[in-house]
């Protein structure tokens, strides 16, 4: 992971990120100075970044707001006070309402990001600095070491090429925490067939299936924030195996970028999770990411354990050979 550290300093009232990567300073530098390269990795995992203002001058504003799996909005502001490329910047850091507004009851910083060479590529040193120790307490205890520990550590993927990045893979899973786990496969194809892959029944039933010898029999499915939906499937004559299927809700719908939806087993008490997926387009090819909540470390391992991630890499293979070649 490219986080190294993220120390605190009570008497210098500051907050240190510190992370390395394969790659020169230059590109460290576009990636943080390029509104849509920063709304792939600027919010941990589930709250991805939409910067609606960006103006990258001194004096100038960048106004952003993180969504949720659920829908709900975080807000945050930069005024951006120094400029020294492709050294590094410095803004001021302020929490925001949904119209862009700062909240002055919530901590605001001075941040510094600074760039630099190394044997191995180049360093981020991302300093914080607060006006009280009461200000970096709160910072703290609302989860900032953790969120953009998390955030940052979605880099690698934006600083590569993305077919570099994921070509040939396959499926790839990161377990992120308990609760969480990370899936992704380069699609190779463009984003609205991806996405329509996902969201039209009849295209479903032509490659969600899992490893081969299954069939689905039913897919219903509303796609709207609301909307319900149930897959089920069962083994062709002569493969072992149940029927099964599952249900849930569409929670959020960002056409054709992102989709969250609960997803249950369809006749059993076992909990919910709810499954963020999202779609990134770069020359001509897809990557996609599912964001996978878990209840709990004990439901999460059984769940990977069921041999879920080799089901879905021949769904994707069959996704690409059948409906995008």
């Amino acid at each position: 992971m490219p986080v190294t550290s993220v120390t605190s300093d009570v008497e210098s009232l500051t907050m240190t990120l510190i992370a390395d990567f394969p790659v020169g300073p230059e590109r460290l530098w576009s990636v943080f100075t390029d509104p849509r390269q920063l709304e792939r990795f600027w919010g941990p995992p589930g709250w991805p970044a939409t910067f609606d203002t960006f103006d990258f001058s001194p004096g100038g504003w960048a106004k952003y707001h993180m969504t949720s799996p659920q829908g709900q909005n975080a807000g945050g502001t930069w005024q951006f006070t120094d400029i020294d490329a492709p050294r590094g910047f410095e803004v001021v850091d302020s929490f925001a309402d949904a119209d862009g507004n700062i909240i002055e009851d919530l901590p605001g910083s001075r941040m510094t990001f600074t760039f630099e060479a190394t044997p191995q590529g180049s360093r981020l040193t991302s300093v914080s600095h607060f006006a009280s120790a009461e200000a970096l307490e709160q910072i703290i205890a609302m989860g900032a070491v953790e969120g953009s520990t998390l955030a940052l550590n979605q880099l690698d993927a934006v600083l590569q090429d993305l077919r570099d990045y994921a070509q040939g893979k396959g499926t790839r899973i990161e377990v992120l925490s308990d609760q969480h786990v990370r899936i992704t496969r380069l699609i190779d194809g463009p984003r609205e067939l991806v996405w329509r892959a996902h969201t039209d029944p009849d295209l479903m039933r032509r490659w969600m299936l899992g490893p081969d010898g299954w069939r689905m029999t039913h897919r219903e499915v509303d796609r709207r924030e609301g909307g319900k939906y149930r897959i089920a499937w069962e083994p062709e004559p002569g493969t072992e195996g149940e029927a099964f299927g599952f249900d849930g809700e569409i929670l959020l719908i960002d056409e054709p970028r992102r989709m969250v939806q609960t997803e249950h087993m369809t006749g059993t008490d076992y909990p919910s999770t709810v499954n963020d997926l999202s779609l990134y387009e770069e020359d001509g090819a897809t990557l996609l990411t599912l964001l996978i909540a878990y209840p709990d470390a004990a439901t999460r391992d059984m769940v990977l354990a069921t041999g879920m991630v080799d089901g879905m890499e021949k769904s994707f293979q069959r996704l690409e050979r059948e409906l995008v070649h």
